[in-house]
């Protein structure tokens, strides 16, 4: 069995977590001792143990800092916690920027120690080389997606900067000092693990025992990410591609307007429907223990952090079913003062920081290959009005006579709001943030594109530990 190393970086992340429920509670994901990845139970309780940090970063920051910063979100003027609002005027600092940088490679860590440890195991009575495969593929597309979310959040778009820093490729767990990839560099190799995930996951895997089926790693799920990695990247053949065979796949189909409020506080995701990849929402999902849950920052009755701005609420057509997801909050007077998104509202089992996150879905595969066909792919029997068109018949709005690129970014908005998308979307298009409903001093107001301030400072521990690391410029 290999011998199982640990990064000193990631040693000191997880060691300086401002939450100290980080530690407090003992991970599932750890794999301090060799008995854990000895045998095939042991890798398999691991892979799926790297699902928990995902949800509590997803279920916390991840969302609600996109919304607060491209300008879907708004913060209330009355209620003044103190939370996000250095995301919503993108006023940050290096010693701020620690969570999502440590908790991502916790979660590679955990997927390196299994995909370095799966070798032999099919010898295990009961036990074949599919499985093995499986649970490699679950590791390569955890890696993936959170190597995709590094870049996001501390490097330039692929589309601005394709060989400007990226993050550091950690493929196994071991004590090093390692420089930054190029970003071309890391999405090639995000790439790579998804397409060596792709041809070796059981086409009909489902992992045993999961509450909610579409709450781990599938073929589906695997393509998906693809199409929205190529987005990304701007290679749009494969992003309409990928995207395509998503949609041809009898599993999942739009929700109709009339679904469509109703699927936000379900237990676990219709069998049907658009889910492709979510994390499952439970209390003792929460690796942090917290009560940081999106659903708390993004109602009324909460911490009222992360409200919607009216300059996104305004972009709803009349009888737009996707309007109808924004609830009031009023004042003393009954005067409304901020609408907030209920796609949190919780299962409505009185936890209403239990909450299913969804990843990927399949209107983002529409609007994905409607954007690739708009930008030159070819794609046989359809054309991007016609995808574009088959939400808008599903959200109860006219559908589009024509089609241009201004139309298909405000569909994406308007179907992808409060799920983490706009924020990427724009630095990928090149576009600067511009804000009217701004509750903060104006010269935080917009966020022009090119800006240093579009990756995040990697955090100063870091950059103090690691020689080799470089900051990012003008932090």
């Amino acid at each position: 069995m290999k011998k199982i190393k640990i990064l000193l970086s990631l040693i000191v992340a997880i060691s300086l977590a401002s939450c100290s429920d980080f530690l407090e509670k003992a991970p599932t994901t750890s794999q301090s001792t060799e008995v854990t990845l000895s045998n095939f139970a042991g890798l398999d309780k691991s892979t799926y143990g790297a699902y928990s940090p995902m949800y509590s970063w997803y279920s916390g920051s991840y969302i609600v800092t996109c919304e607060m910063r491209s300008g879907n979100g708004r913060r209330d003027p009355n209620w003044t916690t103190g939370r996000f609002y250095t995301e919503y005027i993108w006023n940050y600092s290096a010693d701020v920027t620690s969570g999502m940088w440590g908790n991502a490679y916790y979660v590679i860590s955990a997927a390196n120690n299994v995909i370095n440890n799966l070798e032999g195991k099919d010898s295990e009575s009961g036990v074949t080389a599919q499985d093995l495969n499986n649970l490699k593929a679950e590791c390569l597309f955890i890696r993936a997606l959170n190597y995709h979310t590094l870049l996001l959040y501390y490097a330039q778009p692929y589309t601005y900067q394709p060989d400007g820093p990226g993050v550091p490729i950690m493929l196994v767990t071991e004590i090093s000092t390692p420089a930054r990839n190029t970003v071309k560099e890391v999405y090639t190799q995000i790439v790579a693990d998804l397409k060596e995930a792709e041809s070796i996951i059981a086409e009909d895997y489902e992992r045993a025992g999961v509450v909610d089926a579409k709450s781990v790693v599938s073929k589906p799920a695997i393509q998906a990410l693809l199409s929205r990695v190529y987005l990304y990247m701007g290679d749009w053949q494969n992003a309409a591609d990928y995207a395509t065979k998503v949609i041809d796949n009898a599993q999942f189909s739009l929700w109709t307007a009339e679904e469509y409020p109703t699927v936000w506080t379900k237990e676990v995701a219709d069998e049907g429907g658009e889910v492709i990849f979510e994390f499952y929402g439970k209390k003792s999902n929460d690796y942090y223990n917290s009560w940081d849950d999106i659903s708390y920052v993004t109602n009324p009755d909460g911490y009222k952090d992360g409200g919607a701005s009216a300059d996104l609420t305004d972009l709803f057509a009349e009888g737009d079913v996707r309007a109808s997801l924004f609830r009031t909050s009023k004042d003393a007077e009954e005067k409304t003062t901020q609408l907030y998104t209920t796609k949190y509202a919780g299962k409505g089992d009185g936890t209403p920081d239990c909450n299913n996150i969804i990843v990927l879905r399949l209107s983002e595969m529409y609007l994905n290959r409607a954007e690739a066909i708009l930008n030159g792919a070819n794609v046989a029997g359809t054309t991007a009005i016609a995808d574009v068109n088959a939400i808008r018949a599903n959200r109860g709005v006219e559908p589009l006579k024509s089609l241009g690129f201004a139309d298909m970014k405000l569909e994406r908005r308007l179907e992808l709001n409060y799920e983490g998308h706009y924020l990427w979307d724009l630095a990928r298009w090149g576009d600067p943030v511009q804000r009217t409903d701004f509750t903060a001093t104006d010269n935080f107001k917009d966020i022009p594109f090119p800006s240093y301030k579009w990756a995040l400072p990697i955090p100063q521990r870091e950059i103090d530990i690691n020689p080799n690391l470089v900051q990012n410029p003008e932090y």
